[in-house]
């Protein structure tokens, strides 16, 4: 094999590895309701069908259902999906969290745009 083709093959390796490691992975609500605490203040990423959501003077939340269980999400800066999309979002997880008088047990607080 000529050089060049090792290079462009070792090139291209490091590349697909590179963008693997750059994903980020997702976790499954499962995972985060049976232990919130393992997760609390950690930023974590869950994708799955928004089921719920309600918006109140600019601040939302809605609920998503990734089909392990379901996770409420607050949502300040990002706006609020509508029922039934699809949805892969990002933020810390809180325990003890009130919104609009409603209170949640555990919730995760949005940091990035939804994807």
């Amino acid at each position: 094999m000529p050089i060049s083709s090792v290079r462009i093959a070792a090139t291209a390796c490091v590349a697909a590895t590179l963008l693997l490691a750059a994903c980020q992975r997702h976790e499954n609500i499962e995972s985060i309701n049976r232990d919130p605490a393992r997760f609390h203040d950690r930023e974590v990423t869950v994708a799955g069908r928004v089921v719920n959501a309600f918006n109140v003077m600019g601040v939302g939340a809605f609920e998503i259902d990734d089909g392990t269980g379901r996770l409420w999400v607050y949502s300040k800066n990002y706006g609020v999906p509508g029922e039934e999309e699809k949805a892969v979002v990002t933020g810390t997880i809180q325990q003890g969290f009130s919104i609009a008088g409603r209170n949640f047990a555990t919730i995760l607080v949005q940091s990035r745009p939804r994807r």
